[in-house]
């Protein structure tokens, strides 16, 4: 079994999954992306890493019993995908938290308002793979609890039962 733990940056999803019991072997994307120098460059405005989404997915070919964790996870291929979500006003409050710019924090919750990572998830995936997940008000073990739920098939898929256009 391959399951995606994805969502905007600050949905709370590093949190969650080290919370998660499971014996799927848990890949956080970000960290492999710098460990292994899958990038191709850094993004000036934004200090981040350019993945290298080809090197990536060779990377994860032929490994299964996987959970993988990034807010890239959807697009590989996998079974089951998780969509941690974040009202934005929370989540713009946990990115300038651990020391993101206000650019970034607002360019994230207007992502997140936009459903943008949840769209992308069911365009790759469908709706029959897709389960959403409202991080806003729980901690990273009520969160660890519904993708437990997810991997062991007690949980329905649900995608489009958040909305947060409305802050926009």
């Amino acid at each position: 079994m391959r399951v995606a733990v994805t969502g905007t940056p600050g949905t709370g999803k590093t949190s969650a999954t080290e919370a998660v019991e499971t014996d799927l072997a848990v890949i956080h994307l970000n960290d492999v992306i710098r460990e292994e120098g899958l990038s191709t460059g850094t993004d000036p405005d934004r200090g981040s890493l350019y993945a290298d989404m080809d090197a990536l997915g060779e990377w994860l070919a032929g490994k299964d019993d996987i959970l993988v964790e990034s807010h890239l996870a959807h697009r590989f291929p996998v079974d089951r995908v998780v969509v941690l979500r974040c009202h934005p006003e929370e989540l713009e409050r946990r990115l300038r938290e651990r020391g993101e710019t206000e650019a970034k924090a607002t360019e994230n919750a207007e992502a997140e308002a936009l459903d943008v990572i949840l769209s992308e998830a069911v365009h790759e995936h469908g709706l029959d793979s897709v389960h959403e997940v409202d991080t806003t008000n729980r901690t990273p073990a009520e969160v660890a609890e519904e993708i437990e739920a997810v991997i062991a098939g007690d949980r329905e898929p649900s995608a489009g039962e958040v909305d947060f256009v409305g802050w926009l």
